[in-house]
């Protein structure tokens, strides 16, 4: 097994992207803190990898913007299943928010919940880490932290903040033997609804801008998560992967695999 009793902080437990990283990583033997933000204990995240197999977890329900919470979360979680080995950031808001109308408020939140909880997460988990001169730091980010999404400017900033914190995280973390990477995630089911524009023709037909025509799932991104959080990835550090299937790379409709 890849992580055999590896534990794994990963900041967004109740997500898909959450969910499909801990049955692939469970699935190699890892431990989790899985941090969630269901109200209720029958909401909370409770994956079938864990309830049959032998990987253990901690629930935990905290602000990952206040490192009074994440940090002694963290301390009792290590007493409880032993020293963070991975933090995999999947935090992931979307909300519509326009340059010309976006609320102060709003865009706090979505920078907040996207960005700063990286950095107090990586500084917390990498303390951690850094004292026992081992670790990985994988960031779940997207193509929009260089690409407009047309729909939700702050979430493009947020996520272009996670991006630069990567390269400074991998520079001064690598010092003390943790990789740290970072993922640009690409289009999935459902995202020309997350990121529906009135001004951005990107997710029109996105499928198909896909040049094999086939959409990646959350699936898809565990086996990479899983690949970057193993001693196969050691000498991987600071990279932004991109992640989409080589949606990016479309720019002529006519040239899209359609269906006969």
């Amino acid at each position: 097994m890849k992580l055999k009793n590896k534990v794994v902080f990963i900041t967004d437990a109740d997500s898909l992207s959450g969910k499909a990283i801990i049955n692939r990583l469970a699935a190699e033997g890892a431990h989790f803190i899985l941090n969630t933000s269901a109200a209720g204990s029958e909401n909370q995240t409770n994956p079938a990898s864990l309830e049959t197999g032998e990987s253990k977890a901690v629930i935990v329900q905290v602000d990952l913007c206040k490192s009074s919470e994440v940090v002694p979360m963290l301390e009792e979680a290590e007493r409880q299943l032993g020293p963070i080995d991975i933090l995999v950031h999947n935090s992931d808001v979307v909300k519509p928010a326009l340059i010309e109308t976006c609320e102060e408020q709003l865009f706090n939140e979505i920078m907040d919940a996207n960005a700063k909880s990286a950095f107090i997460c990586t500084q917390a988990a990498g303390k951690l880490m850094a004292a026992r001169q081992s670790g990985k730091v994988v960031y779940v980010s997207s193509i929009h932290d260089s690409k407009p999404t047309g729909s939700s400017f702050a979430y493009s900033a947020s996520k272009g903040a996670v991006a630069l914190l990567a390269r400074e995280a991998a520079l001064v973390l690598g010092r003390h033997g943790i990789n740290v990477n970072l993922i640009q995630m690409g289009p999935v089911e459902g995202d020309n609804e997350r990121f529906k524009s009135d001004i951005s023709a990107l997710y029109d037909s996105y499928q198909y801008k896909v040049p094999n025509a086939v959409l990646g799932t959350h699936d898809d991104l565990g086996n990479l998560v899983l690949f970057l959080c193993s001693d196969e990835a050691r000498y991987v550090n600071g990279a932004n992967i991109r992640f989409d299937g080589g949606f990016l790379l479309h720019y002529l409709d006519f040239r899209m695999k359609k269906p006969q």
